[in-house]
């Protein structure tokens, strides 16, 4: 008897060491899914309540949980749980007399990052209308297909965008679209078609809260927001956003490890996911409080994080980059920051910046605007989006010259192994729905593969080639749009470009394809920004590509920018880059060609039409 308690207790003993030694993240594995399944249990209880349990309805708890607690700090301005609920019932009474909106109306924000912006949203919520975030960046063309592709009622726009406005107005007219202009006096501007909502009529209303029932229409699978994809392939797309979508997607910062008592920094336009559902959503759903700037700073990014006692950085894109490229201070690990969460950060940049800014945790996370499955990185692993965990997910081989998957002989994809690459595609299933593109059904069906692995099933295609190690980490490798194909190989731009910047003159490049005459495929291009006071070193940089890309993939042009253009939300542009190519007569900048004797030489015209005629051979 006691040697068999004996036996239990040391097996029991060795037990955590048994399973570390099976799976180091074996601890952090088991938080991360008891998390997901507190979480997952808590969003069924709200699916099943009645009626259901919005974001707004989250928010009103908070309000009357902390009202007193601050919600919002921006510049010299602070508001409190009940500030906001106050003035979102004030807006809401304003918008409804004024502007005669109504449940079910859409309306378009077209305004930059300002409480205003989230006021208008809690009104529109209550209301019972969708909120349509249109990029402010945008104008013309652009600006005319936002509003057509999500069916606007009305428009509210900041004044200083008033022009823009104004430029669409005969088309919006055309459409019946209700134009307001926010905090202007009546008496300021006449223009026939553009209405004024001002501060007094805004501050006239009463701030009790509004019957309910004006949103009593609204079910958990009704749009709440129309997000807009970045456009950097085409012009933007409509993403449709449940309310479901919003709450599952709010509930990002949970997972994270944000807590109530955290401050979170909000630089990021609120026009987007990363801003608006994960940042300003996160903040309502965990009750924190939310530092809002009007625009990214690196001069002023670790400054207001000091002033604020910022807890929680975001951050997409470039923009760790930017941050480790400022100038260092001696103060540089003077802050209270303890995570930072989003998307986009590349491998040596991660590292540099904790090398520079100390222990912040990194929770790098993955997902689309408009679909169904995501990844977080909740191990800190440098490098990976995340890592892979028991669902309905599955990756296939994919052809980048055809651009389609690979299929096997009875017409079915085929999974990739571990330690491949493969476009990334997620079932779509009732737990796991893609909502698509608003009033697009034929961009919607495009993210659709049918039959993808057996007959009938229904997958969405996120677009995305990743790679799974055999540790079950996932790591990004380029978008299907960005990789190009070159004698005959496949060349993944997100590759050549770490390369790139490895070269001390060079601070940040951009790698696309483009099309030459006579040739299949596409050849490697570079728009490339250089450090300070540094020249571009030809010889360096050919050591470099020579020594770690094989010949296929690199750059055979580099063009050299002031700066490289990116979208509102920091993602690099290509597109345009691709259409102009290699012609040096179409741009300004200078321009270097890939001679295969004599390495990186001055592009010329001459040389340009001896590709093109097929004198010269890539």
């Amino acid at each position: 008897m006691y040697v068999l308690l004996y036996t239990i207790l040391a097996g029991l003993a060795i037990l955590p060491l048994f399973l570390y030694l099976r799976n180091p993240y074996f601890t952090q594995d088991l938080r991360y899914t008891v998390t997901c399944i507190l979480l997952g249990l808590r969003i069924n209880r709200i699916k099943r309540s009645k009626p259901f349990y919005s974001m707004l309805d989250c928010f009103l708890d908070k309000v009357k949980k902390h009202p007193n607690k601050q919600f919002i700090v921006f510049e010299k301005s602070s508001y409190t749980y009940r500030d906001v609920d106050k003035q979102s019932n004030k807006l809401a009474r304003a918008l409804s007399q004024h502007a005669s909106v109504k449940e079910g109306d859409t309306v378009a924000l077209f305004m930059g990052n300002e409480p205003m912006y989230v006021f208008i949203w809690l009104a529109l919520a209550k209301l019972g209308c969708r909120a349509a975030l249109l990029n402010y960046n945008i104008r013309s063309k652009s600006l005319l297909h936002c509003f057509t592709c999500c069916g606007t009622n009305v428009l509210l726009a900041a004044s200083e965008l008033r022009g823009v406005v104004e430029e669409v107005l005969p088309t919006l007219r055309e459409q019946s679209v209700r134009v307001f202009v926010l905090g202007e006096e009546e008496e300021k501007f006449v223009t026939e078609g553009v209405n004024t909502l001002s501060s007094s009529r805004i501050q006239q209303a009463s701030d009790q809260p509004l019957d309910p029932q004006l949103r009593s229409k609204v079910t958990l699978k009704s749009p709440a927001l129309y997000i807009f994809t970045s456009g950097t392939t085409g012009l933007p797309k409509a993403a449709v956003i449940t309310h479901e979508r919003l709450y599952m997607a709010s509930s990002m910062q949970a997972i994270s490890g944000v807590a109530s008592d955290d401050v979170f920094y909000i630089y990021l336009p609120l026009y987007h996911v990363s801003g608006f559902v994960i940042g300003l959503n996160g903040a309502i759903e965990r009750g924190n409080t939310v530092v809002l700037r009007r625009k990214f700073s690196a001069d002023n990014f670790w400054d207001d994080c000091r002033k604020h006692k910022v807890t929680v950085i975001q951050y997409i894109g470039e923009i760790m980059r930017y941050l480790c490229n400022s100038p260092k201070k001696d103060n540089d690990r003077h802050h209270k920051v303890r995570l930072a969460l989003g998307n986009g950060l590349r491998a040596d940049t991660w590292s540099e910046f904790l090398q520079r800014f100390g222990d912040i945790r990194v929770c790098e996370c993955y997902g689309a605007t408009e679909g169904n499955v995501g990844f977080i990185n909740y191990i800190g692993k440098v490098g990976a989006i995340g890592k892979e965990v028991p669902r309905a997910l599955v990756k296939c081989s994919y052809d980048t010259e055809r651009e389609e998957p690979v299929k096997d002989s009875r017409g079915f994809c085929i999974k990739v192994p571990k330690g491949e690459t493969g476009l990334l595609v997620a079932k779509i299933t009732a737990q796991a729905p893609f909502s698509g593109y608003a009033h697009n059904q034929q961009q919607t069906d495009r993210k659709k593969l049918r039959d993808v692995f057996v007959k009938g099933d229904l997958y969405f295609n996120s677009g995305d080639l990743l790679r799974i190690d055999h540790e079950g980490f996932v790591y990004f490798m380029d978008r299907i749009g960005d990789t190009f194909r070159w004698k005959g190989e496949n060349v993944a731009t997100t590759e050549v470009t770490e390369h790139l910047i490895m070269v001390e003159c060079i601070e940040e490049a951009n790698v696309y394809g483009v099309k030459v005459p006579g040739h299949d495929g596409r050849v490697g291009m570079a728009a490339i920004k250089l450090k300070d006071d540094m020249e571009f070193d030809s010889k360096a940089t050919l050591e470099h590509v020579n020594t770690s890309l094989p010949s296929y993939a690199r750059p055979r042009f580099i063009r050299i920018q002031n700066s490289l253009a990116v979208t509102g939300t920091f993602k690099q542009m290509k597109v345009k880059l691709a259409e102009e190519g290699f012609n040096p007569s179409v741009m300004q900048d200078r321009l270097y060609y890939l001679e295969d004797s004599k390495g990186y030489i001055p592009m010329t015209q001459e040389m340009y039409h001896s590709i093109s005629d097929g004198k010269i051979h890539l």
